[in-house]
């Protein structure tokens, strides 16, 4: 199934301008709480941590938790720790996967692993996740403290699942959405949840907020992976054909593989399993993948997942905020194009 998402102004690519319009003062201040609480006696941590906080990410996780709070009028300032707390959780996240991946690059800079070493990573990712639990400790929610520490086991979780489906060429693609399920769509879903909670609203304002978070969360982690082989470095932030070189079963790999013929599905298979891993092989695994239209068809599976984000947030009224966050759904997945 698949579907098209109208655009708010044909005239204009989709942007994240007015995501960024929309909460700049809010975001200023959750600036000032990540800046204090990344601080540290150990100088290595606040070198390290801010090393990636500040290596050019949009931070749009905890732009979609201000831009939730706006979107259903909330009015107080607990959300601001929350979205210090979920920007937190995400880095902490990024420095151990990159740890996990060995990989060389993070937007486009040398990763903080390949910089301070291994330990250091996962020690200053450790040192970020309790100050997030301390945040949120502090935005005085239990609900909300609830939600963001599931998401962060559900992460976990999600993790160690791709951990083990890696160079698994049987990987079966329910499977695979369980894995970006977890480990990118459980944070979007969480970081627009806790704006509801803190706003004391309606447990289907909440569910529509998650799904929005959740389904935007799919819709990116599928562009993600299918510009993994249409991108270049510049482009991506990362190293072209990592997630090939890695033997990472992504939806592109998944449908080439089962739609391929004998002689491109024995290449999958010495592929995945990691011996075919040259350039060569990544032009001719990209050459596969055009001929299936695998990437095609993963970008059709994120405009559908972005329409049912689109489409979550239709019982909230018309406004500046509820379009911010419709572009930002159409940005997510124009990066591939």
């Amino acid at each position: 199934m698949t579907a098209t998402i109208h655009r708010l102004d044909k005239r204009t690519e989709p942007s994240l301008d007015p995501l960024m319009a929309l909460v700049a003062d809010d975001m200023n201040r959750v600036n000032a709480v990540i800046l204090d609480r990344m601080q540290s006696k150990i100088p290595l941590i606040p070198e390290l941590a801010g090393h990636l906080i500040a290596g050019g990410g949009k931070r749009m996780r905890p732009m979609l938790t201000l831009a939730s709070a706006r979107l259903i009028g909330y009015g107080g300032t607990r959300h601001h720790l929350l979205s210090a707390a979920v920007e937190f959780i995400h880095t902490a996240t990024l420095l151990h996967d990159d740890v996990v991946d060995g990989s060389d690059l993070r937007r486009g800079k040398r990763t903080a692993n390949i910089i301070w070493g291994n330990p250091a990573s996962v020690l200053v990712g450790d040192f970020l996740f309790s100050k997030s639990f301390e945040l949120m400790v502090e935005a005085e929610s239990l609900k909300a403290l609830r939600v963001l520490s599931g998401a962060s086991a559900v992460i976990a979780e999600g993790e160690v699942n791709q951990l083990t489906a890696i160079r698994r060429i049987d990987t079966p693609e329910d499977r695979y959405l369980d894995i970006i399920g977890a480990k990118t769509a459980a944070l979007f879903a969480a970081a627009c949840r806790i704006a509801a909670i803190v706003a004391d609203r309606s447990d289907a304002d909440e569910a529509a907020l998650d799904a929005y978070g959740r389904n935007l969360g799919i819709a990116f982690q599928l562009v993600d992976d299918a510009i993994d082989y249409v991108s270049d470095a510049d482009t991506m932030g990362k190293d072209a054909g990592d997630d090939f070189r890695e033997g990472k079963m992504t939806l592109p790999v998944i449908l080439a593989y089962a739609r391929g013929d004998e002689e491109a599905r024995a290449f999958w298979r010495d592929a995945v399993s990691g011996r075919r891993a040259s350039d060569a092989d990544l032009a001719h695994a990209i050459t596969l993948i055009r001929a299936t239209r695998a990437v095609d068809d993963t970008l059709a599976r994120a405009r559908h997942y972005g329409q049912r984000a689109i489409d979550a947030i239709g019982r909230f009224p018309n406004g500046p905020a509820k379009d911010a966050m419709i572009e930002a759904v159409e940005f997510a997945i124009r990066r591939a194009y």
